[in-house]
């Protein structure tokens, strides 16, 4: 059988705009579609155990049948290898291949490897060129696009990095079907952040739709291009993030927040299930601050729950600190600005904006209420 052609979907950023592939198959030919794009070039591929022992060698001989040469740089799996001392391994890893500027760093992984190895050729030899090969759902409708890299710090979430952008992103939907379910799920949780945004048809088309996503075949590959036209349209007005950009993080602070406080243990919280918890925490306390109906709050948390992913802190296995330590994680986070806390809240499903100067005591207000201890 033959693949179908991928989608396309263009990144538009002028002199640095590039494509977004989407569909089955396209390990195969990562060596063609780079090539086509970066004659000559050489590629260090960063990974991880995990996807290595799923996916590397089709990578490896789709680049061989491009004429692309390569090293293989091979990092436990886990939140957790975003760190310093990982990013020295890459780096290192890189100089030691002997890899020039003009060569690439190939990301074969998850949000993980992607952020890092983004990260590493940002700043290895001052900047080489960087593709993104994304193997979860959640890195192929979020994290892969629009060039934020980085790792974490003991002291939050992505709080080092760079942007960087991509050459190139080659998502093989087909990769999908080796994600454990709860992986798939997780990454779910950002697909359906989109349709909460701004496109409320969207979220409607999931909430029918959704079991047909998971089950693979064309509405898997529409999910996911809608999913990156969204975020592409947001990265071309605003790629720093000084503007509408922040609207991508729906969810986020109150999901930062609870990584941190889970200390980044992948067995009780893992980045997609934080978002969800967000996410349905964000509509509810807009709720509570008569921003929106408590119907968009229950129907969100409906879909969360239909679709498996937690959606409340009583979901997350162990004890939590309390909520005034979780008000300190969220505080420290980068979405907060000169120490007023910005959320993005709504008025509804997909009517979400940016709130600024939202104040500490009303937050500290809802996690005492929302808090299962």
């Amino acid at each position: 059988m033959i693949d179908p052609e991928p989608v396309k979907v263009e990144v538009g950023l002028g002199d640095r705009a590039y494509d977004i592939l989407i569909g089955p198959g396209l390990l195969s030919s990562t060596g063609r579609e780079i090539a086509s794009r970066l004659p000559g070039t050489r590629a260090a591929i960063v990974t991880d155990d995990n996807v290595a022992a799923a996916h590397l060698d089709t990578l490896k001989a789709g680049l061989d049948k491009g004429g692309i040469q390569t090293a293989v740089i091979t990092l436990p799996a886990g939140e957790k290898t975003k760190s310093f001392a990982h990013l020295e391994e890459v780096v290192d890893g890189v100089l030691a291949a002997r890899l020039e500027r003009r060569d690439v760093v190939v990301a074969l992984g998850g949000g993980v490897i992607g952020d890092l190895a983004g990260f590493a050729a940002g700043i290895v030899r001052r900047g080489m060129n960087f593709v993104q090969v994304p193997t979860s759902l959640l890195a192929q409708v979020d994290s892969s696009v629009g060039g934020k890299t980085g790792i974490n710090s003991a002291r939050g979430k992505n709080l080092v990095g760079v942007f960087n952008q991509p050459k190139l992103v080659l998502a093989d939907t087909g990769v999908l079907d080796t994600l454990p379910i709860r992986e798939f799920r997780a990454g779910y949780a950002e697909l359906a952040k989109y349709g909460l945004i701004d496109r409320p048809a969207f979220f409607a088309w999931l909430e029918e739709n959704w079991q047909k996503v998971f089950a693979g075949g064309p509405e898997r590959t529409e999910a996911i291009a809608e999913a990156c036209r969204a975020k592409a349209d947001v990265v071309a007005r605003d790629e720093f993030e000084t503007g509408d950009r922040a609207l991508l993080n729906l969810g986020h602070t109150f999901g930062h927040a609870l990584e941190a406080a889970t200390n980044y243990d992948g067995a009780r919280l893992v980045h997609g299930e934080g978002v969800a918890i967000g996410m349905a925490l964000a509509h509810r306390f807009s709720s509570r601050l008569n921003l929106a109906s408590p119907d968009d709050a229950e129907r969100v948390e409906a879909h969360l729950r239909a679709v498996g992913l937690p959606w409340r802190m009583a979901d997350i296995p162990g004890d939590l600190p309390d909520a005034e330590a979780l008000l300190g994680f969220i505080t420290q986070d980068k979405k907060v600005s000169r120490g007023a806390l910005t959320f993005i809240l709504t008025r509804g499903i997909g009517q979400a904006f940016i709130a600024k100067d939202v104040p500490p005591s009303e937050v500290l207000s809802f996690l005492k209420a929302s808090h299962p201890g």
